[in-house]
């Protein structure tokens, strides 16, 4: 599994607050049988106190979401089924949100 895939949330109980989940799990790690993953919301869903640095918007097919990185959790490997899309290019910002978390810096 590559780190920063993009994956739909199937689990017919959180998928609409949470319909997607970002693997933010290194790849060398591979063989544990869950993975750390960031959930994503759609924008709609947010109030005003977005703070953008803990929090980054991406927009995907047309629609702003918000990687919620303080709602970071593990899932089992077995829940990321289908890629949508890698967010590579987005590692920078996902990175620093997560360090923002963590350090506060």
């Amino acid at each position: 599994m590559a780190q920063f895939t993009l994956y739909e949330n199937h689990n017919p109980g959180s998928r609409e607050s949470y319909p997607f989940f970002i693997d933010v799990q290194n790849s060398l790690l591979d063989s544990l049988n869950s993975r750390l993953v960031i959930p994503l919301t759609p924008y709609r869903n947010l109030d005003e106190s977005n703070i953008s640095n803990l929090c980054p918007i991406i927009t995907l097919h047309e629609e702003r979401f918000v990687v919620l990185t303080h709602q970071m959790t593990n899932v089992p490997d077995s829940a990321l089924k289908a890629p949508v899309t890698s967010l590579d290019y987005l590692r920078d910002e996902i990175v620093a949100a997560i360090d923002f978390l963590v350090t506060g810096i």
